[in-house]
C-alpha cells in the first residue's frame, strides 16, 4: 500500500538531495561505524538497530566496499492498523530472523546488520531508497553507492514464508548463514504445568464415562463431522496459514482501493485461495462419500442415474477449476491424453 504525508514530492526531492550533499564530508573509520552499530545492537533485545537519517549518513559516509552488509525494513506506524499489510507481523518476523542470526552465528555479527526505519522519522531516507509502498525489506550490500539502484528489494515471494524465506534471501543475496529459526514456544512452562495439572484431574472422571459409553465420542455423527473437518483443514492450507499468518486478503499494488484474494505466484498463498480449492475438494469428496455410501441403496434406477448425472457434472466442474487455478497461479499445464489404444 503507499505511503503518504504532508511533504510535497518536490519537498521530498529537496530533502534527498539535501541528504546526499551532507554525506559528502569527512568520511568516518569503518571501525567507528562498526563499534557504534554493535553497541547499538547489544541494546536491542532482538538485534535490530532502529535506523535515523543521521544514522544512514554516517554509514553511507563509509567508503566502499564497506565492511557489512545492511538489511533495512521500511515501517509506518500509521499503517500498522492495515489488516491487509500485516506490517506488525512481517516485523516481528524479521525481528526473529534477526535474533536467530545473532545467536547462531556470533562469529559472524559484524558483516551483518539489521535494521528498521520508520516513515514519518525519517522521510528523507525513504525517498532516497525511493520507497512509496509497504511492505518493504532492502538489502544494501557492502559495494552499493547508488541505493536505487546497487540496493536489492525482497520481492513478495520472499515475504510468503515468513522468518524462513526471509533467512533463505539473506544466505541466497550474502553468502552468509543465518542458520536455524529460533522461535518462541507457544505455550509458557506454567502453561504447559497448569494443563498437565487439568488433565490428571480430569481423566479418571472420563474414563469413566468412556467406559460408560456417555461421551462424545461414541457418537458416530461426531466422529463423520470430525473427519469432514480434517480432511477439509488438510486439504485447504490452513495449517500454512496458522503457522505463517497468512491475511485472507490483501490490498491491490496498483489500486489499493482493491482488494486480491487470488494471488498470482507460486511463492505465495492467501487464505482465501486456500479455502476456495479446499471447498472444492470437499465437495468431490462429499459426492464420492454420497455415491458409495448413500446412492447404491436407492432402489429406482432412475434416480439412480439422474444423481449419477448430476454427481459427475459437478466433481468435473469443481476439478476443472482446480486445474485452471492452478493453471493460473504456477504457470503449470495438466493435459490429457487419449489410451493409445483408442487411436
Amino acid at each position: 500500500m503507499a505511503i503518504s504525508s504532508t511533504p510535497t514530492a518536490a519537498a521530498l526531492l529537496l530533502i534527498s538531495i539535501l541528504f546526499l550533499l551532507t554525506t559528502q564530508g569527512t568520511p568516518l573509520s569503518s571501525d567507528t561505524i562498526v563499534s557504534e552499530l554493535s553497541s547499538l545492537r547489544s541494546q536491542s533485545s532482538t538485534g535490530v538497530v532502529h535506523l535515523t537519517d543521521s544514522l544512514l549518513r554516517r554509514i553511507l559516509s563509509l567508503p566502499t566496499p564497506r565492511p557489512f552488509h545492511s538489511l533495512i525494513f521500511f515501517d509506518a506506524h500509521q499503517l500498522h492498523s492495515k489488516p491487509e499489510l500485516s506490517l506488525p507481523t512481517l516485523k516481528s518476523e524479521f525481528s526473529l530472523v534477526s535474533s536467530s542470526f545473532q545467536s547462531n552465528n556470533p562469529n559472524e555479527n559484524p558483516q551483518l546488520f539489521f535494521f528498521d526505519i520508520e516513515f514519518q522519522e525519517s522521510q528523507a531516507s525513504f525517498a532516497l531508497f525511493g520507497v512509496n509502498s509497504l511492505p518493504h525489506i532492502r538489502l544494501i550490500p557492502p559495494t552499493a553507492s547508488d541505493l536505487k539502484l546497487d540496493s536489492i528489494q525482497m520481492d513478495a515471494s520472499d515475504l510468503s514464508r515468513m522468518a524462513e524465506s526471509m533467512a533463505e534471501f539473506i544466505e541466497s543475496r550474502t553468502k552468509l548463514s543465518v542458520g536455524p529459526i529460533n522461535r518462541p514456544p507457544i505455550i509458557s512452562k506454567k502453561q504447559i504445568m497448569f494443563i498437565v495439572a487439568v488433565v490428571l484431574i480430569w481423566t479418571p472422571f472420563f474414563v469413566k464415562k468412556l467406559i460408560s459409553g456417555n461421551t462424545i465420542f461414541n457418537d458416530k455423527n461426531i466422529w463423520m463431522a470430525g473427519a469432514i473437518f480434517v480432511y477439509f483443514f488438510s486439504v485447504s492450507g490452513a495449517m500454512f496459514n496458522i503457522i505463517r499468518k497468512m491475511p485472507m486478503f490483501m490490498a491491490d499494488r496498483q489500486d489499493p482501493s482493491k482488494l486480491v484474494f487470488f494471488y498470482q505466484g507460486s511463492g505465495m498463498q492467501l487464505g482465501a485461495e486456500g479455502f476456495s480449492i479446499g471447498f472444492l475438494y470437499t465437495i468431490v469428496g462429499l459426492l464420492l462419500a454420497f455415491v458409495t455410501h448413500v446412492l447404491v441403496r436407492v432402489k429406482n434406477r432412475t434416480a439412480q442415474r439422474l444423481v449419477m448425472i448430476f454427481v459427475l457434472f459437478v466433481s468435473f466442474w469443481a476439478v476443472k477449476k482446480v486445474v485452471f487455478l492452478d493453471n493460473w497461479k504456477t504457470g503449470y499445464g495438466i493435459h490429457g491424453y487419449w489410451p493409445s489404444s483408442w487411436q
